[in-house]
């Protein structure tokens, strides 16, 4: 599956913010910040204010994933549109070609991650029909992932997960064939 730069980079941009405070929280800014970065998401520093700000953004956007109910997924993708989002322009910034842009040409970084996770995860549910925003199937992981497989059948954040869910079931099979 492929998507527009919003619905790939910055749909990838809100699944990795949403794993990196589920499994650090707000208390790495230095992490955070190189994970920004990792992503196209520059700044100099990030203040711990700043961080606890992308926290709960993040939790804002783990809604989005899984969700079984395409209503549901709308209403939750809109809520973060609006207060996320900017007025969409175009923009032509640094010699590039005329490109959508959703967040203003120097926003604070707060503002330019929400309006661009935001928009990656409504391009993400329009491309894709909410299919491919998915959580982790396996109970004791709570990872999300943007499902870019051919057959939009994924089911775990990883192979690591879903080798330990198939283990764990052929372990559970083999035990009840004893009894």
């Amino acid at each position: 599956m492929h998507f527009n730069h919003y619905g790939g980079s910055a749909a990838q941009l809100s699944t990795a913010l949403v794993n990196f405070c589920h499994t650090h929280g707000a208390d790495d800014p230095d992490g955070l910040r190189a994970l920004l970065a990792a992503h196209d998401v520059h700044t100099r520093t990030l203040s711990a204010t700043q961080a606890a700000q992308l926290r709960t953004w993040a939790d804002s956007l783990r809604q989005a994933y899984g969700e079984t109910s395409l209503d549901h997924q709308v209403d939750t993708i809109n809520a973060l549109l609006e207060k996320g989002a900017s007025r969409p322009f175009v923009s032509q910034h640094g010699g590039r070609f005329p490109h959508l842009h959703y967040f203003p040409e120097d926003p604070d970084v707060v503002t330019r991650v929400r309006a661009q996770t935001a928009a990656g995860l409504a391009h993400a549910l329009c491309d894709a029909g909410g299919q491919r925003l998915g959580r982790c199937d396996r109970d004791e992981c709570g990872l999300v992932f943007v499902d870019t497989s051919r057959g939009g059948r994924r089911r775990f954040c990883s192979l690591r997960c879903a080798n330990r869910v198939r283990v764990a079931d052929h372990r559970h099979r083999a035990t009840q064939r004893q009894k």
